[in-house]
């Protein structure tokens, strides 16, 4: 390629001679004393795995897991067995290698010293720019103009309706939520929510396909049943919803609150995807955390979920949390497996009780820096071994899943929800805080009930922050979106889709990566950028290489990566 000639000229004279042998002949990394050989991105890998077994085989499923005579993609034995021998025990190993599910998906690697010298402050990236880039110069007038856009545009919509409310505190939340008893304190949101939805539809044109739906708090399952009738109602009369089979309408549920019965009345009500908060079923946890739910609580709404049709569940777990070690942890994991939901997201806890206040109660023997290492190790040997694709960040998929079929065909999508599979939805956030993002345009709501309250009151949308894209802006939100979703990107592409010079235009992000492909964490050549096996637990560091304000005094707000 002819950007690549006379190359070390655009880059600062400490990474000019690596960053070029680097990237023209996309083999050989130089730095000190040490040479690394890295493979070509056209060259087949060889860490990559040979033919997966079948270690599920004998999961216990009752015969409704949709998959099981498909589900045979583990991990080979060989290198999967001794890093659940070591993390299973409390030990804890520099490197560990986890053999992929699929011989098509590069295995996971668990280095100790890599996690620990790029633990730094960073987003998720669900957004870019990032909600801490949010302003409030934009306002309704704003989100009008973008809505007036898409609405000429008529393609399909998704829907986010946030409920702040829980009947309980969990310790570790840092969820935007209001803690009460009071079930009455929902009737007068949910007749906002009925104003704003109207509303909404008004702005961006009734009658377009809803292909998407997610309801998250909070606890969307505090409204009563009729009060979630009557918003899906609501909904429906402003929206035309996608068939079952290609719609994707989540609801996350507390067990606790929502039995069986509920399962089938929110399915009867078109849900067919839950997520269930489960986190640990270690019962000392459970009572560290102020969150208490037998396992068989969980497994009665599975098989609830199950036996009426819910076509995926997902379960979200959190490691770090007090009295957590990998043997204890590894029995939670023992039962997730047994349980086979086809969708985990496993979130390291961030202990952050300056900002959240309610984590100033837990005890304070939280899981140190290498006893997370430990318990990191433990959930990917375990997860990989079981059959389970490791999407990306903290989310593991079944191969069959959507989400994981998805990631295969490049159409995987970041949103405010995490990865999701309608990459081409504009997003409408209903409720207080919700985001949205129309077109070039993010908007947040009012964060608390009462300006949420007046602003709906007040005969308009309760928008009251957000941020409209510049053209780097757009660039830079796909660079790190198909980092985030794809863990590759290819120049050529980003060149034709933004009408740039790769190299050119992130001469200085190139040479920044010298040091991480010095670490084994990506691979570059002419052609393109690989996140490599060590580099995956740490994309968020990789994308963070793109964002033009990461060294704005906002993110130091962020949680660590690990």
């Amino acid at each position: 390629m002819s950007q690549f000639q006379g190359l070390s000229a655009r880059f600062d004279a400490g990474h000019g001679p690596t960053v070029v042998a680097w990237l023209e002949w996309g083999i050989t990394l130089v730095s000190g004393f040490v040479m690394h050989t890295l493979p070509p991105l056209s060259t087949p890998r060889a860490e990559d795995a040979p033919a997966p077994t079948n270690p599920t085989a004998d999961r216990k499923c009752q015969g409704t897991c949709p998959s099981c005579a498909s589900r045979g993609s583990g991990a080979s034995s060989d290198t999967s067995s001794d890093a659940s021998s070591n993390t299973a025990s409390g030990t804890s190993s520099a490197s560990a290698v986890i053999a992929p599910p699929t011989s098509k998906t590069l295995p996971l690697r668990v280095d100790a010293r890599l996690l620990g010298r790029y633990d730094v402050n960073g987003p998720r990236y669900t957004s870019y720019p990032t909600a801490l880039q949010f302003n409030d110069d934009f306002g309704a007038s704003d989100y009008a103009r973008a809505a007036a856009q898409s609405k000429r545009s008529g393609k399909p919509l998704s829907l986010y309706v946030h409920v702040p409310f829980c009947d309980t505190v969990c310790f570790y939340c840092a969820c935007t939520k209001i803690v009460t008893g009071n079930r009455a304190h929902a009737d007068a949101y949910v007749a906002r929510l009925h104003t704003e939805i109207a509303r909404q539809a008004s702005l961006l044109g009734a009658g377009r396909t809803l292909a998407q739906m997610h309801w998250g708090g909070g606890t969307p399952t505090f409204l009563s049943l009729e009060q979630i009738a009557s918003l899906v109602d609501a909904i429906r009369r402003q929206f035309v919803m996608a068939p079952d089979d290609s719609a994707e309408y989540s609801i996350e549920i507390d067990p606790r609150s929502a039995g069986p019965a509920s399962i089938r009345a929110l399915r009867a009500l078109g849900f067919n995807r839950l997520s269930i908060g489960v986190q640990d079923f270690d019962p000392r946890v459970q009572q560290a955390i102020h969150r208490v739910q037998p396992r068989a609580l969980v497994e009665a709404t599975l098989d609830a979920a199950r036996e009426c049709g819910i076509r995926s569940v997902n379960f979200d777990l959190i490691y770090g949390l007090p009295h957590q070690t990998p043997a204890s942890f590894s029995k939670t994991l023992d039962a997730v497996i047994e349980m086979a939901p086809e969708r985990l997201s496993v979130f390291s806890y961030a202990h952050l009780p300056q900002q959240f206040k309610m984590q100033r109660c837990l005890p304070d023997d939280l899981p140190a820096g290498p006893e997370k290492v430990a318990l990191l190790q433990t959930i990917i040997a375990r997860l990989t071994t079981a059959g389970y694709v490791y999407i990306g960040m903290d989310h593991f998929a079944r191969p069959d899943d959507e989400l994981a079929r998805a990631q295969a065909a490049g159409t995987l999508h970041r949103n405010f929800q995490g990865y999701s599979t309608r990459a081409d939805c504009d997003l409408i956030g209903v409720g207080m805080s919700s985001i949205g993002r129309i077109g070039d345009s993010y908007a947040q709501n009012a964060k608390t009930l009462k300006t949420y309250y007046e602003a709906i009151d007040a005969g308009g949308l309760a928008i009251t922050r957000g941020v409209r894209l510049t053209d780097d802006d757009r660039l830079r939100r796909d660079v790190i979106s198909r980092l985030m979703c794809h863990m590759s990107l290819n120049f050529e592409a980003i060149e034709q889709a933004h009408d740039i010079d790769f190299v050119a235009y992130f001469a200085a992000e190139l040479g920044e990566l010298a040091d991480l492909a010095e670490d084994g964490l990506v691979a570059i050549d002419a052609r393109g950028l690989r996140v490599l096996p060590a580099g995956r637990l740490l994309v968020r560091v990789i994308a963070q290489v793109f964002d033009s304000y990461r060294r704005s005094a906002a993110n130091a707000r962020c949680a660590k990566v690990m």
